[in-house]
């Protein structure tokens, strides 16, 4: 069976998994660590997705982050890639570093935002890499200890998990803790990396009077799934090229204006960096979503052909 397109819009709230092929590890040492959490930092900035909890373990990672106009796609390509090339030249490694596509779940916030928060940051205990709780206050690889404070990550979105406990960071604080030893004997919460609603139903089967819509790419109840596949649907089948014309348009009008610059700057042909990372973030947009072809988009950005196909060809988008 074919797989499924993966779901993604600017501020869906993602559980990613990725984790070694065949069970390796994708960190043999702490250089390895430090080099993905500093890619980490680095390109949650530039691609402006939001990161609100994460684990690195020896032989896979978890992420819970917010997606942004830049997309979830070219954002993992762009962290996994390069962490891959980075560990196999100083292991002196060839070949695939990642066990086939990572795993990306859209999740409804109000429901699961906590319940993610928890699981992630329990993951090291889960998995043996620390001893208890006290330890994992210190564990560098994880985020529960900058929401603790004890190792503040500018990069992580604190303030906005805090907040979920109150508007004083230290009683938040406190109140956080408890929260995340209430889940210390939880288990591996199977329903939380995949399967969503139905298979937290499984063994409650009197619950079940009437099945719900339902989606493994989707972790929520049956309305939070139809929402998701009806906005998908909004947001990938445009009518006719008229419309597809239209709202590609508007899309260029919107990035000018979070990158305060103009259409005539992306039509010189310039290539300072917020010109030309603008350029790039249009050509994806119009051409996946929109369905322009190249020429459309050289024509309306002011560049060649060539220079879209080379575009194309760095971020690895269908011709």
């Amino acid at each position: 069976m074919p797989r499924q397109p993966r779901l993604d819009s600017p501020g869906l709230l993602h559980h990613v998994m990725f984790r070694g092929i065949e069970q390796c590890n994708i960190v043999k040492d702490d250089c390895d660590r430090l080099n993905f959490v500093s890619r980490l930092d680095r390109l949650s900035g530039e691609c402006n997705i939001a990161v609100y909890a994460w684990a690195l373990l020896d032989n896979h990672a978890h992420l819970l982050v917010r997606s942004s106009d830049y997309g979830l796609s070219r954002f993992m390509r762009r962290l996994l890639t390069g962490h891959a090339v980075t560990f196999n030249l100083r292991h002196n490694r060839h070949g695939h570093l990642f066990q086939n596509r990572y795993k990306s779940i859209v999740c409804d916030e109000e429901r699961y935002f906590l319940e993610l928060v928890r699981y992630i940051h329990l993951n090291p205990i889960r998995a043996g890499l620390v001893d208890g709780f006290e330890e994992l206050k210190s564990y560098p690889w994880c985020g529960h200890a900058a929401l603790v404070n004890t190792k503040e990550k500018s990069w992580q979105n604190r303030n906005e998990v805090l907040l979920f406990f109150g508007n004083k960071k230290k009683q938040a604080i406190d109140d956080y803790e408890l929260f995340i030893t209430d889940g210390l004997n939880q288990g591996k919460r199977p329903e939380l990396v995949g399967g969503g609603l139905r298979r937290s139903q499984q063994d409650m089967p009197e619950v079940i009077e009437q099945p719900e819509a339902y989606d493994d790419r989707i972790l929520g109840g049956g309305d939070f799934v139809e929402q998701i596949l009806q906005q998908n649907v909004m947001e990938t089948e445009i009518i006719n090229p008229h419309e597809r014309q239209q709202l590609g348009e508007k899309f260029i009008k919107r990035i000018c204006m979070e990158k305060s610059i103009a259409l005539q700057e992306i039509q010189s042909g310039s290539r300072r960096h917020t010109i030309s990372n603008a350029r790039h973030i249009m050509t994806a947009k119009l051409m996946q979503e929109y369905g322009w072809s190249s020429t459309a988009v050289a024509r309306c950005l002011g560049v060649s052909t060539s220079a879209i196909c080379k575009i194309m060809a760095r971020a690895k988008l269908p011709k």
